[in-house]
Parts: C-alpha cells; structure tokens; sequence
C-alpha cells in the first residue's frame, strides 16, 4: 500500500540546486577545499536514501506529490520504490566521491568554483530524473541533464574538440528527448494518467493499446539515444574530452544510465511483447560487440573506459529486453557493479594523468611503484570489471549469463553474444590493470608518484565497495538487488545470491570461456589493435563522420532558405505576408462554407453614409496622390473617419484611441519618411501595382466576411458579465476597459509595449542611417562574400 506525504525527499532532492549556488562562494573563500563542505550535502542526500532500505526492501513505496498544472493533471511528484532508491544511491554516493575528486583534479583552475556549480546541476537533475512519479516532471529533469551535461564536457570551452563534443551530445540527447516528450504524451493518450506509479498499477493498459507502436519507438529513440546505443553510441566516446571527474561522473554511473534507468521504469507496462524481446537484444547486443571491438584500438585511458560504457550499456539493454525475471536480476547486479568499478576506473585513469602527465598506455609502465594505492584500487575495480571472484562484478556475470541462457527467446544466441562481448572487456579490464602499473618503468612527462587524498578516495572507496558487496552478496542481493528487481519485473523477486556457484552449470561454463577468450585476447592485443584499425579503415564512414556531415547539410540547407526567404526585398516580404493573411482569412470559410448572410445587415444611416463617403475620399486621395507625402496625410483621413464611426457607436474610449494612433502614425511617418532617401513618388510597374492592389482587396475583403461572419454568431456575454461583475471586486477599477488591459490582459499589454518599443527602436535606426560611398559600399560587399565563402 503506497505511503504518501514524504516531503523531507522533496527537500532532499532540493540539495544539490542549494549547493550549486554555494559553489563559486565557497570556492572562492576556500579554494579547492571547498570540495569538502560541498561534498556535505550529496552524502546527506545518500544517508536519506539508505533510511528507505529497509522499508523498501520491505515490499513498501512512498509517493509525494505538489500541484503544478492541475487544469491539465500535471503534478511535480516523485516515486520511491526499489529502483529509484538503488538509482538515488549511486547518484548520490558516487557524486559525493566525484565533488572531492574535482577538488583535488581541479585544484588551482579559475573555473573550479563554476564546475562544481555545473556538476551539483547534474546531480539534481539526476536524481530528478530517477525519483520522478509524473511524467512531465520526468522529462523537465531529462532535460536539464542534457543542459548540464553540455556545460560539463564543453567546460573547457577554449578548445574547439570539447565544444564539439559538447554540441554533438546536445544534439543528440536533445533530439531525443523531443522524441522521448512525445511519447509520453501518446502513453497519455492511451492511459490517461501522466503518473509512472499509476500506470504499475495497470500493467496491460499500454501493451493492449493501438498506441503502443508508436510509443515502443519514441520511448526507444529517448533511451537509446541517452544511453548511447548504437547507432547513436559515438557521442560518449567523444565527450571524454570532458574533465575526469565529468567522465567518472556522467558518463559511467549516472547520465548514460538515464536511458537503461527509463527501460527498466517501462519494463512492467511494456515489456514481454515481442517487438520488445527482439528490438532492445538486438540493438543492445549489436552495442555490446561493436563498443568492445573499438574499444580494442584504442591507447588512451579514458577511450578505453569509455567504449567498455558503451558496451555496459548495450549488455543492460539487452538484459532488460529479454524479459526474463533472472535476465533483469542480472541487470541489476551489473548495473551496480559496472557503477562502482567504472565510477573507480575513470577516477584511477585521471589521477594517472594528473601526476604522470599523459594517458597513453604506450607511454606508460611501471607505476605500481611510485603509485601504489591507485595501483590496488585499479586492480580490485578491474577484476570487478573482468567478472572475477570474490568481486561483485563475478556474481552479476554469473547471474547475467544464468538469465540470458534460459531467456523465452533466443536465449542461447544472446548469452553468446554476452560472450564475445565479454571477452574483449575482460581484455580491455586486463590492459587498464596491467599496461600502465606492470613492467619495466616508463619515463613519464611527469615525475610520477601518488596523488593527495582528494584524487585516491574515489577509486579506493569504490573499489572497497565492489569488494565487499561481492563478499556479503546474500545481503547485498536482499537489501539493494531483489527489491529493484521487483520494481523491474513488476513482482515479488527474492531469490538469493552466492559468491560461489553452488553447482556446475551453463553460466558456470560461459564465465570459464570468457576468461580463456579473454586472456587470449589480451595476449594478442597489439596485433588486434592494428587488425582494428585496419577493419576502420576500409569501412572509412561511420556515425561520427555521419553527424559532421548533418550538421554542414543543416548549416548549407537554412543558409540557402534564407538566402532565398530573406533577400532583403521590402516588397516582397509585405506581398508574402499579405498572402499568409488571404489564405488564413478565406480558407476556414472555404472548408466549412461559413460565408456570412448579407440579408442580416440593415442600411446605414445618412450620418453613416456621410462618415463612410469621407473615409472613400480620403483613400481615393491615398491612391491618387503623387507624392508619399501627400499619401500619408491623406491616409489618416481614413483614419479619423472610422475613429468617428467607433464614436457613433458609443465606444468613445477606442474612437480616442483612434484618433492619437492616426494622429502619430501620419507625424511619425512624416518624419521618418522625410529624413530617408526615397524617390519621391511611387514608380512601380503597372503590373506590381495592379498586384499589390488585388492583395489588399482581398485581405481587406477577407476581413470583412470574418467580421460580419462572427458577428452573425449568437452573441456570448459571459466573458462580458465576468469582467464587469469582477473588475470592481478583483482588480479594483471602476474603467472596465482599463482593469482588462493592465489587469486581466496585462501580460499581453507589456508584449504590445514591447512591441511598439522595438518598432521605435527600429524606426530610430531607419532616421540615423547615413548614406555609405560607392567606395565604401563596395568593400563591404566584397568582405560579407568572402565571409559567405569561408
């Protein structure tokens, strides 16, 4: 039975907004030792979250919601069970060890208090995105972590590999997160309900709608896009151009998993279904292989690491795609394990290039000496990461392979793929270990030698971690495991988990043969590293070459659009504009045959006539003057002439208003017109001026059906009797007229302001333009062309 009202999560989860606007404070008063107050407030926020273990292992969940838009059932609500605890944890617990390790990685940069405003924005966004009930607060979070992830990698913004890869994670995030945005309004559409926790409680209602294709796809184009599947996998690897604490942060334990995170949240409304089993083991398994694979050609560090995400990310995918109660425990276990021992490695990789000065494995060797502690920690995280006992990451390989064996569909072909897959990340484990810490030492760029407490915390507390979950795994799969499993699975999963196989079976045998495959690869892995390349070579295109060439094709096509669409040409902007308006005037009436009744109108009065043949003389003035001069002041006779109409028919608030418009319009235009270099009268083709005239004919015309069609409509005085029972009483003005515009309308009176703000701006550039020499004129088109060219 969920439990409501928990409100100390809301302020829980406010923590790390507060603590972002404390950071350039801090780091100003303390430097980088500010890490160590800031560092405060997540592992609050982790303490919070482990006093729900119990509780939530207990079967127990915990809602709170506040109003937000109720017109439309939106609340700003969160959702506590076993998966959005174990996911709060991690972010927490990991992002409190990244705060101290950016302190120490960062110490002396100008920028430091700034990054840890940006990295404390992610970590709320984060936990956002993990804890949110209602599926548009889910997505506002979503967002803001592609904000603050592009702040984060493009940190070092002077160079142009980090704003590239700054933009290309924005862009490809963001796109799908437009798409992620709109399949949660077509889960609306076929649910009718925005909050996760309902939709748990009618599992069949999207897996039974027409809708569901639809959604399967948009709700995959957001999840793989921020997990980086393939074939959106190639922005990860880049934004490692990211500082260390960002890729040990973002990139292993938290972003990246945002999109496994929404999987496993979907997983009991839309999983078992066989789009479902065959699309995310598909694309999961295809992103296990191809990351490990590139992961093979690389010598850096950090590039190592991050295809091994890659392909973490693709083995969770696919895991939640099979469906399989032991397949989705094996997720859980991984996605832990993969969280402490990547969190770990990523931070060990970048205290090797902070105190040796590079990350090439080639360049390195020898380091277990001068780096002892950072040494132990490596090797604890990478047995974890190469599926070895007694570390955690053994048993999550055990159980993975366990489920993806006995999985409904393709079971054996997808454990398989697991495999190979884990082969070359049991390589890959193998190289971060032994490459830079083993053999004969290497002379370094740096002296190399340990690093300050800030910068080996991370690595050793996680590794520790890994160590002792592995040790105590029957706790570890009560406490943390089963209760998230449960949550996935959308039922009670208690099994209970072993360090050792209690007996001998097929994912006994496929860890045996990773090792061997493993091993082997490692031994050969210079020759694989050119076998790779070479492979690349020849396949020559790929998706990171594919977004550069989207990205000039996006660039090329809106400059020709506005070449073509902008030309400058006054003319033709009024021609097009009045077309919009001929085409919106009549096609409404043309679809639904809505032409207003002339039998309905009764002649006009003899004062009207008069009034009406005043404003046609003043327009046939208009059109027949020979000067621009003259033509304006005769325009405001047409002006005046409907101010006096307006007035006749009791409005003589709007006839006021009439006349200053038209008094202003005819000086400035004066004015304005006076001070331009124009011909002095018209001299436009007989044909553009019968154009132009038919065009205002018909916007003219098409106003006058609109108006005397709606004014033929039975007439609706309840938004009239509001405003007059209500002005006096709510806004306290007796002029109806003026309560709605500042009070009832006042928003949209500002943007009329600003609007005529702008316009007297503009008008004031137009007055001070003075005219520019052919010589002048000439230079000046010469450089916009060479700068078109480049």
């Amino acid at each position: 039975m969920p439990l409501s009202g928990n409100e100390a999560t809301v302020w829980a989860l406010l923590l790390p907004f507060a603590a972002a606007a404390l950071g350039p404070v801090l780091t100003h008063r303390l430097k980088h030792n500010a890490a160590w107050i800031l560092a405060v407030f997540p592992a609050f926020i982790f303490i919070h979250f482990l006093s729900y273990v119990p509780m939530v292992a207990a079967g127990q969940t915990f809602t709170v919601s506040y109003e937000w838009i109720p017109t439309f059932g939106i609340t700003f609500s969160f959702y506590i069970d076993g998966l959005s605890t174990l996911f709060a944890l991690l972010v927490s617990g990991i992002g409190t060890l990244v705060v101290l390790y950016a302190g120490g990685y960062l110490k002396g940069h100008t920028q430091q208090g700034i990054f840890f405003t940006y990295l404390l924005l992610f970590m709320g966004a984060m936990l956002g995105v993990v804890t949110a009930d209602n599926m548009i607060t889910l997505f506002v979070y979503w967002e803001l972590t592609s904000i603050t992830s592009f702040l984060l990698i493009g940190f070092d913004h002077l160079r142009t590999a980090s704003r590239r890869s700054a933009l290309q994670a924005l862009v490809v995030t963001g796109a799908g997160g437009m798409a992620l945005l709109a399949g949660f309004l077509l889960v609306y559409l076929a649910s009718g309900t925005w909050q996760m926790s309902e939709l748990l409680t009618n599992p069949d209602v999207l897996r039974s709608s027409s809708l569901y294709l639809p959604i399967f796809i948009l709700i995959c184009l957001g999840a793989f896009t921020k997990s980086a599947q393939f074939p959106f996998h190639f922005w990860l690897p880049n934004a490692m151009e990211a500082p260390t604490p960002v890729s040990a942060y973002l990139h292993s334990a938290t972003m990246v998993k945002a999109g496994v995170y929404l999987l496993m949240r979907m997983q009991p409304v839309m999983g078992g279904t066989e789009i479902w089993m065959t699309v995310l083991p598909f694309f999961g398994g295809l992103t296990l292989v191809i990351g490990t694979y590139l992961g093979l050609r690389q010598t850096d560090l950090k590039l190592i690491l991050a295809y091994t995400t890659v392909a973490s990310l693709g083995l969770l995918v696919m895991l939640t795609g099979s469906s399989s109660p032991h397949a989705i425990q094996g997720a859980v276990l991984y996605l832990f394990a993969h969280s402490l021992f990547k969190g770990g490695l990523f931070m060990a990789a970048g205290t090797v290039d902070h105190e040796a000065g590079t990350r090439d494995i080639r360049k390195l060797g020898g380091l277990r000496h001068a780096m002892p502690i950072t040494f132990s920690a490596t090797v604890l995280a990478a047995l974890s990461m190469a599926g070895l006992p007694p570390l955690f990451g053994f048993v999550a390989k055990e159980v993975l392979y366990d489920g993806l064996w006995h999985a409904h569909s393709g079971g054996i072909f997808w454990a398989f793929t697991g495999v190979v897959g884990n082969s070359m990340m049991f390589a890959l484990a193998a190289i971060v270990a032994i490459k830079p810490f083993l053999g004969p030492k290497v002379e370094t760029p740096k002296h190399a030698h340990e690093g300050p407490l800030m910068l080996y915390a991370g690595p050793v507390v996680l590794s520790v971690a890994g160590l002792i979950a592995g040790l105590f795994v029957a706790s570890t799969g009560e406490w943390l495991v089963n209760p998230m499993t449960s949550a996935i699975a959308g039922h009670s999963v208690t099994k209970e988990l072993h360090l050792i196989p209690a007996h001998i079976n097929a994912a006994l045998f496929l860890s045996l043969l990773t090792i061997a495959l493993g091993s082997t690869l490692f031994y050969f892995s210079d020759q694989l590293r050119s076998f790779v390349d070479r492979t690349l070579k020849i396949i020559g295109w790929g998706p990171d070459k594919g977004f550069d060439q989207f990205i000039n094709a996006t660039v090329r096509l809106s400059a020709f659009v506005t070449r073509t669409v902008q030309t400058g040409d006054m003319v033709m902007y009024m021609r097009a504009a009045f077309i919009a308006l001929i085409f919106t005037l009549y096609t409404p009436m043309i679809i639904t045959g809505s032409w207003p009744s002339l039998s309905q109108f009764e002649l006009v009065t003899l004062t009207e006539a008069g009034i009406i043949a005043v404003a046609l003389v003043g327009l046939y003035a208009v059109l027949t003057a020979k000067n621009r001069v003259t033509a304006m002041v005769s325009l405001g006779i047409s002006g005046f002439s409907v101010a006096v109409i307006y007035l006749l028919f009791g409005a003589p608030d709007l006839s006021f208003t009439q006349f200053m418009v038209e008094t202003l319009s005819v000086v400035i235009l004066a004015l304005v017109m006076t001070r331009l270099n124009l011909q002095p009268s018209d001299s436009r083709s007989v044909a553009s001026k019968l154009l132009d005239s038919s065009l205002a004919t018909l916007t003219g015309l098409g106003f006058a059906l609109t108006l005397m069609s709606v004014t033929q409509q039975p007439f609706d005085a309840s938004l009239s009797e509001f405003f007059t029972a209500f002005s006096r009483t709510i806004a306290h003005g007796r002029n109806i007229v003026n309560v709605i515009l500042v009070d009832f309308r006042g928003f949209d009176t500002i943007g009329e302001i600003s609007v005529v703000m702008v316009t007297g701006l503009c008008v004031l550039a137009l007055i001070r333009v003075r005219p520019v020499s052919s010589k002048n004129n000439e230079e000046t088109t010469t450089q916009i062309k060479q700068e078109a060219k480049s």
